[in-house]
């Protein structure tokens, strides 16, 4: 199921065996680049556009190039949720398990309403640990969007939030 029109679903594709055997790739690279580009952000924005907040988090790396990209169409700030070492300190740090490893994120302390945003939402991990680690950085997440929810791997939820999505996978 998806709310998403299908010239976007056609220019995301999949990847076997990255980034290591048994994982499938969303590769949405091709959709960021086209001219649909800006009508994507519309969609996403259109999301989260009556939530009350002060800032949208995006989540390394391709929430970065979304959460950005809705942050500037809905006139508030952006918090960038970062991979250990890549900001300078005070961070707060938060590790957490992938379904292909182990990772750790990081924010600045900071105080305002956020939602976070990320474009593909697997088995939650990542997710959660952005919640987790703006909350503990003094944030309030007030909402959760990604482009795509892989919902056969997950019924995500963090605390009373699901994450709204433009692509529902069942």
């Amino acid at each position: 199921m998806t709310n998403l029109d299908p010239k976007f679903l056609a220019l995301i594709h999949d990847v076997a065996d990255f980034p290591k055997p048994g994982v499938t790739f969303k590769d949405i690279s091709p959709l960021l680049s086209s001219p649909f580009f800006p009508e994507l952000v519309q969609e996403m924005a259109d999301l989260v556009r009556d939530v009350d907040c002060d800032a949208i988090a995006g989540i390394e790396s391709r929430g970065f190039i979304l959460g950005a990209a809705i942050a500037h169409e809905i006139n508030v700030g952006f918090v960038p949720v970062r991979k250990k070492g890549k900001l300078p300190p005070p961070v707060h740090s938060h590790s957490y398990k992938l379904e292909y490893g182990e990772d750790t994120v990081e924010v600045k302390p900071g105080k305002g309403r956020v939602i976070i945003i990320d474009d593909v939402l697997a088995t939650g991990g990542t997710l959660t640990a952005a919640a987790e680690v703006l909350a503990k950085a003094g944030y309030t997440v007030v909402d959760l969007a990604v482009l795509m929810d892989l919902q056969f791997l997950n019924k995500f939820s963090w605390k009373s939030h699901s994450a709204k999505s433009l692509i529902q996978l069942n």
